[in-house]
């Protein structure tokens, strides 16, 4: 109904407004019957009845007592025959006749209220749809209109991750979610209130790390090396912007438009943010500044796991966090709201009791001032925490519990998430499209539900309690969210409850910690930075065991991402279940389970070569599937090899080499810097020792080359310029750089024909590695290297396979296998079909990554073979 005409939203919320109210009214109509009906004159109470103005009714026979203990046998259905005594009650009526009419009027008043339920929610919807077809702005996006506007500021600002698009990378850009308060265009000033997203190019170098509230009076944070200012602006600043407006990119998207800010200076403020975001700004500011002295993986996750602030969070973290299942424990939740509502009312079993514990008992506040005080609490920790799905969704269930408290009712957790659920999407119905509002709903019904039940079944098999506990919530919160989370990653991890077991004790500590130091950072800082030192090692720890579970070569499976993978899942789930409930009573086959399950995870390279057939045994060169990029892997040795290029996407040059192996890279040679060749080094460094770095001799584009300086530099390895003639070998392994030519390199050659290639002997066999080179380099090479290039055994073809290709060179390799790499799909038409003819009239045999996946070789010269994943 977000995007529905206001008129079918109107018949929708009448219809559902008149059907809830025809289904209520026969119970008004009985129960103002009842209250109307005339009562006898003298007394409330009908004649002959105990008490009243008559006096009391004679008993006229004795009563029969009524056992303490109901005797076995089944119960009487009817009144027994026979005449019944004066005075004595009847008999129970026949079964299930009197509650008829009940039940009828329960299912519906229950009909009616989801009715009704139904009628707010459209017309909720309705009101929120309207916003987005409001005003002008929606009129100016169609026709793409440059703007002047001031805008407000509703959320963090965000970096967008860098993304390789064909050979280059596009810039960082900060992502700020606005209200557009007044527009202008052609000399006309609009007052209006439209929801857009700001979209600022950031300038080109280090990804900007500015932490987003970094809390100014004026509302931007200070600048620095690697900071922008449209970083560190806080919620509720107001903005003064010239851009280009586009369409929303979605059309589900809850913005009405996209503003592009091409400028590149501080933003022009013209209002700073209120007082209680200055002063959340504040208290985030300091928490960060509190953990500068921590290592790197502590530093980024503190300010995560306390305020859910992630910008410190490298790529490579963020990955093997989402890899383990862990990134819940970035976004803030209950279990955040738990421990600050605990400080105030200790357990909340005994929050009603005299004995109760907590400071608001210690400081003599009563019941409805501690409910009070506890609300206050949840609406600063909304305003610090930001209000994200799950925190809204936290806040309001600990709302309702509050309200229960001071009220002095019982509470009961379930019908608050529930309630909390219907106040939440009436208030915001985006929020019903939000993922992360999903997983978090999801997630806390699986404790409130399953998690119970599955930990009393533990314990009667003899699970001590804590485990018991521990294995019920993270298997419960697990197998509900799974899906979902398929949906969003096509991946389903193996290692999620085994990561979340092992971090859940220290998950507890260094949230408790951060927010001592939350607390003390404005006030004592050295206080801060002790207390943020100790908060550090849990912190580390969870940093730990996410990247460790994320570098084990089984720990996920790819899988459908849809909603039909989804619910084979779901399926699938249950028939784990239901089979693991039975297994619950054979311990042995409880361990060979689990043993089955190490060995899916680890993954020994000689148990799944045998299993897979990946790597096939000898293999001599990889060339990795990592899309439309190029990653190479030469064998050097048991676990060793040299990679040439590392693609574009981190991820997938890591799942290549973990699949191999390799844990020892003697040399990366990267053949040029365009970023579908070196935007994946970072998968390449993680976890593996590297000797050297070597690189073209044209640092060009200026950005990536910086990139891969910046990343050796951090990890302690040296980089080098590869020369033309230099010979070098290890092993059975050996090689000669043949381009580019000694001497300065052309910037007016370009990358590509900058590009250092490789001719490579191994186990007899000759390899020749051409990087992107162009026609004209691979004409002069052709010319100069004619007789080491003479019928090589395979043919890395240049540039993906494309069109540009020398005619002369392919005559002069003569291979006879040449392997593309290349992307499915890819926007330029990789390989060309005159390339593949043209190698194929040489008498090759083409084959490309895009279809067959990885493609290894094997063999020597006398029997060349090659084998896919």
């Amino acid at each position: 109904m977000l995007h529905a005409s206001p008129g079918w939203a109107a018949v929708v919320a009448v219809g559902c407004l008149a059907a809830g109210g025809a289904l209520l009214l026969p119970a008004a109509v009985r129960r103002t019957g009842r209250c109307d009906r005339p009562r006898p004159a003298g007394g409330s109470r009908r004649p002959g009845s105990t008490g009243g103005p008559q006096g009391p009714r004679p008993i006229t026979g004795p009563r029969r007592p009524r056992p303490a203990i109901e005797p076995p046998g089944p119960r009487p259905t009817a009144e027994p025959p026979g005449p019944r005594p004066t005075g004595e009650p009847p008999g129970p009526l026949p079964a299930g006749r009197p509650h008829r009419p009940r039940r009828r009027m329960a299912l519906r008043v229950s009909v009616a209220a989801v009715l009704l339920c139904v009628a707010a929610s459209t017309a909720s919807a309705a009101l929120h749809g309207a916003d987005l077809r409001r005003g002008p702005v929606p009129e100016l996006a169609g026709r793409y209109a440059t703007v002047t506007a001031e805008v407000e500021v509703t959320a963090d600002p965000r970096v967008s991750r860098p993304r390789v698009r064909g050979n280059h990378a596009a810039s960082p850009t900060a992502v700020i979610r606005a209200d557009v308060r007044r527009v202008e265009e052609a000399g006309r000033s609009t007052a209006t209130r439209t929801p857009v997203l700001l979209l600022v190019d950031l300038a080109a170098g280090p990804v900007p790390r500015g932490p987003p509230g970094g809390g100014g009076d004026a509302g931007v944070a200070g600048e620095g090396p690697d900071t922008s200012p449209w970083l560190g602006l806080l919620p509720s600043t107001r903005l003064r912007v010239t851009a280009r407006s586009a369409p929303a990119r979605e059309s589900g998207d809850r913005v009405a438009a996209v503003l592009r800010v091409r400028g590149q200076g501080a933003p022009e403020v013209v209002k700073g943010p209120s007082a209680p975001q200055r002063l959340a700004g504040r208290l985030r500011a300091g928490l960060r500044e509190a953990t500068d002295g921590l290592p790197a993986d502590a530093r980024a996750l503190l300010p995560g796991l306390v305020v859910g602030d992630t910008s410190r969070l490298t790529p490579e973290l963020d990955e093997a966090f989402k890899a383990t299942d862990l990134a819940h424990t970035l976004a803030v939740s209950g279990a955040n709201l738990t421990i600050m509502i605990a400080l105030l009312l200790g357990p909340p079993g005994l929050a009603q009791h005299s004995g109760r514990r907590g400071l608001a008992p210690r400081l003599g506040l009563s019941l409805r001032t501690t409910a009070l005080l506890g609300g206050g609490l949840a609406l600063a920790f909304v305003i610090v925490c930001r209000p994200d799905p799950s925190v809204l969704r936290a806040a309001a269930c600990g709302a309702i519990a509050l309200l229960a408290l001071a009220t002095g009712r019982r509470r009961s957790l379930l019908p608050a998430l529930a309630a909390a659920v219907l106040l939440l999407v009436l208030y915001d119905p985006w929020l019903a499209r939000s993922y992360g509002f999903l997983l978090s709903v999801l997630a806390t019904g699986a404790l409130l539900t399953l998690a119970p039940r599955w930990s009393g079944a533990l314990l009667r098999r003899g699970v001590p309690p804590r485990l018991a506990e521990a294995l019920a919530a993270a298997g419960a919160a697990q197998a509900v969210c799974a899906p979902v989370v398929a949906v969003l990653s096509s991946r389903v991890s193996l290692v999620a409850v085994p990561c979340n077991l092992l971090v859940e004790f220290a998950v507890a500590p260094a949230t408790v910690l951060g927010f001592a130091v939350l607390a003390a950072a404005p006030v004592a800082m050295p206080v801060a930075e002790a207390l943020a030192w100790c908060a550090g090692w849990p912190a580390g720890w969870i940093a730990v065991i996410a990247r460790t579970g994320a570098a084990l070569p089984g720990a996920g499976v790819d899988w459908p991402g849809s909603w039909t993978g989804a619910a084979l899942l779901a399926l699938l789930t249950v028939g784990v279940l239901l089979v693991g409930r039975r297994l619950l009573a054979h311990p042995w086959w409880c361990g060979a389970c689990a043993v089955l399950l190490v060995v899916a995870v680890v993954r020994p390279v000689p148990l799944a070569r045998v299993v897979t057939g990946w790597p096939p045994p000898g293999w001599r060169m990889v060339m990795c599937d990592v899309g439309q990029g190029d990653a190479l892997v030469l064998a050097a040795g048991s676990g060793a090899g040299v990679v040439v290029d590392a693609g574009p996407d981190p991820v997938l040059v890591d799942r290549c080499l973990r699949s191999l192996g390799i844990t020892s890279v003697p040399l990366v040679l990267l053949t040029h810097f365009h970023a579908d060749h070196v935007a994946g080094l970072p998968g390449v460094l993680r976890g593996r020792r590297v000797g050297v770095i070597e690189t073209t001799g044209l640092d060009e584009p200026a950005d990536q080359a910086e990139s891969v300086r910046r990343q050796a530099k951090a990890r302690g390895v040296p980089v080098r310029r590869a020369l033309a003639g230099e010979e070098r070998r290890t092993g059975e392994l050996s090689w000669r750089v043949l381009w580019p030519p000694p001497g300065p390199v052309s910037a007016a050659a370009g990358p590509n024909d900058a590009s250092v290639t490789l001719l490579v002997r191994t186990a007899g066999l000759r390899l020749l590695l051409l990087g992107d080179l162009e026609p004209p380099a691979q004409r002069e090479l052709d010319r100069s290297q004619a007789a080491l290039l003479a019928e090589v055994d395979v043919l890395k073809v240049a540039h993906h396979g494309s069109a540009h290709q020398d005619a002369g060179l392919l005559r002069t390799a003569s291979p006879r296998l040449a392997l593309v790499s290349c992307g499915d799909p890819n926007p330029y038409g990789h390989p060309s079909p005159a390339t593949v003819e043209a190698l194929r009239a040489q008498g090759a045999r083409v084959l490309r990554t895009d279809r067959e996946g990885a493609l290894a070789v094997t063999g020597t010269a006398t029997g060349l073979h090659v084998a896919t994943d």
